[in-house]
């Protein structure tokens, strides 16, 4: 599977680096957050009063994985490219951009502290338990919103950070002792995929019908949404291409095209959404 790097092209005419953090349940760098508060989460505290967020917002050399159509590779962050991402961050002033699961804005999230790691076991991250390599982007957002403090932190909904931004891509990796360095992380991550789409497809299977073979079973999908959802996801595609396409997550661009065009959705991904 190709191993692709992302850099920052800040040569190129439109935005580059990242335009928002988003707070998610599933971080694809797979480093949760910890909550520093006296207020029901025990994680950890600090000086016993903030809602704060602290994690990691980029990991280098990390293989994530990615999916395209049919295709499926791995992209990763170089230690530079992670610096310098930090940097244009609070430069172009995105440190008020916040985001839920990739698809809703939300206001009210700040990001106040934001370092390189330099020494991993001096490092501040390490006092509050975070385990996270050298080179890791770290950042610590306030959390002023009280629904999303009360319905997806306190709740344990959402676990870690997420970012959005615009990255181009490099030349695929063809040093076999990077692939071979990265061949456990890489199927152990490939394995934690398969098992993800396993727990999809048994959650949209409903046996409810028997026949004189046996169980027959069914796959349980909706297209009655409102006309305002397919409008508004139609609308979106026009001013994305306005731009490019650089706006939204390939997830998002997908969900898109399927609303418009009014596809069956699964329950699984209707409650996703």
């Amino acid at each position: 599977m190709d191993i692709i790097e992302l850099i920052l092209d800040e040569d190129s005419e439109g935005l580059t680096g990242i335009e928002a953090v988003s707070i998610v349940e599933l971080p694809a760098i797979e480093s949760d957050f910890v909550a520093l508060s006296e207020q029901e989460i025990k994680l950890a505290k600090v000086d016993g009063e903030k809602r704060l967020l602290m994690g990691a917002a980029l990991i280098p050399n990390k293989p994530i994985f990615r999916k395209n159509g049919d295709n499926t590779f791995y992209v990763y962050f170089s230690e530079k490219t992670v610096r310098r991402a930090s940097e244009l961050f609070f430069q172009n002033s995105m440190q008020n951009n916040a985001t839920l699961e990739h698809e809703m804005e939300i206001n009210n999230l700040t990001v106040v502290e934001s370092w390189i790691v330099e020494d991993t076991e001096m490092d501040k991250s390490k006092k509050y338990g975070l385990s996270v390599p050298k080179g890791t982007w770290v950042i610590s957002m306030k959390v002023e919103n009280e629904d999303v403090w009360n319905d997806y932190i306190k709740t344990g909904k959402v676990k870690g950070f997420s970012i959005e931004g615009f990255f181009a891509d490099k030349a695929q990796v063809k040093d076999p002792s990077l692939k071979s360095e990265w061949s456990k992380e890489l199927q152990e991550i490939e394995d934690a995929e398969a098992e993800y789409m396993l727990s999809n497809i048994r959650a949209l299977i409903k046996k409810d019908k028997r026949t004189k073979s046996g169980k027959r079973t069914e796959l349980e999908t909706f297209n009655d949404y409102p006309d305002a959802v397919s409008n508004n996801a139609k609308r979106g595609i026009e001013l994305n291409k306005k731009v490019n396409n650089k706006c939204a997550t390939q997830v998002g661009k997908i969900r898109a095209q399927q609303l418009a065009n009014k596809e069956n959705i699964s329950v699984e991904t209707l409650k996703r959404m």
